[in-house]
């Protein structure tokens, strides 16, 4: 909940290496948090954001060595005494996730339920809690995402340097994912890759969701059968591209729509799927390989199935007994 504005004091901030490179608006509104984009383009736009005492434009790229002026603003302030218990809690869940971390980036085994960023009525995601749990760390910032419910492999960029990196890594496919899917049905070994545009759509409800469409963006998904079960297959899908939804509506364009999918699934398998405990989209990003932004060392992390995902396995395998998918939903609910 946020409660009345209150004005900042003018700042002259030194930009050093690890600042430089990036865009005078993205820099301001990291600076200024709850401050409308609008407003920064307004106060960029009006000369009263200066670097080196000179007007820039908002496409103005920082250097080392420059000095940037930052006007008085209303930056909108965070009532935390009000924050819900649910978020402490998520915050606290997040230092059990870490799988790796050194002075460069954070590997994270995102849980399922909690969004990446905060945004969309949503007050705190990963990135807010890592920067409750790290607030000595000058910079943290999102590599990539992953949808609100998927849960697995989260990369997080400590220095810009390590973010402009491992950007690039992303901009010339260099970034190897690779997911696990629990899709409705028998996935047909021969089918392999599946190449489908992907088109956002807003629907008249206000909701956007994603179809295959040929105005849509190229969009390409290979699959690999890795477990088998009588109504349905456990899927490990490598996205060559990164679009929104991208394996989740490839898999519901096969006619494999993924287990409790809300937007692109089917009811009646979804409704198995929860009376064998599956209480959450069944997307777990499970491994990634990139290169070090730092030691330039190829580095591969992977992150084990949540215990709910597995035990569903067990179950379909008929190697356990099914539970309430209710008795497997976290303290605190939602994020």
């Amino acid at each position: 909940m946020n409660k009345d504005t209150s004005p900042t004091q003018v700042q002259f901030i030194g930009i050093d290496e690890d600042g430089a490179g990036q865009r005078i608006d993205n820099f301001l509104l990291a600076r200024l948090k709850g401050v409308p984009k609008s407003m920064i383009y307004r106060i960029v736009r009006k000369g009263e954001v200066r670097v080196n005492k000179k007007r820039v434009k908002p496409e103005y790229k920082l250097e080392a060595g420059d000095e940037v002026r930052v006007p008085p603003v209303r930056v909108a302030e965070k009532d935390y005494r009000t924050a819900p218990s649910a978020n402490l809690n998520r915050v606290a869940q997040l230092e059990d996730r870490i799988l790796f971390e050194d002075k460069h980036i954070i590997v994270l085994n995102k849980p399922a339920g909690i969004a990446v960023h905060g945004g969309s009525g949503v007050d705190y995601g990963v990135i807010e809690s890592l920067r409750t749990l790290r607030p000595t760390c000058k910079f943290l910032e999102l590599v990539h995402r992953l949808d609100r419910d998927t849960s697995g492999v989260l990369l997080i960029a400590k220095k810009r340097m390590a973010l402009r990196h491992l950007h690039d890594q992303l901009r010339h496919k260099q970034m190897q994912k690779v997911y696990q899917a629990l899709v409705r049905g028998k996935w047909q070994e021969h089918d392999r890759v599946v190449r489908a545009p992907l088109l956002k759509i807003t629907l008249k409800s206000g909701e956007r969701i994603v179809r295959v469409n040929a105005e849509g963006k190229p969009s390409e998904t290979y699959f690999k059968v890795l477990r088998r079960f009588d109504e349905a297959t456990l899927v490990e899908a490598s996205p060559v591209t990164g679009r929104t939804h991208q394996i989740r509506v490839h898999c519901q364009y096969q006619g494999h729509p993924i287990a409790c999918d809300e937007k692109y699934s089917e009811q009646g398998f979804d409704n198995s799927m929860r009376e064998k405990g599956l209480s959450r989209l069944f997307l777990h990003a499970a491994q990634l390989t990139f290169t070090h932004p730092d030691t330039e060392t190829e580095m591969t992390v992977q992150a084990p199935l949540d215990e709910e995902l597995a035990r569903v396995l067990e179950v379909l395998a008929g190697n356990a007994a099914p539970t309430k998918a209710k008795d497997n939903v976290k303290a605190g609910g939602k994020a």
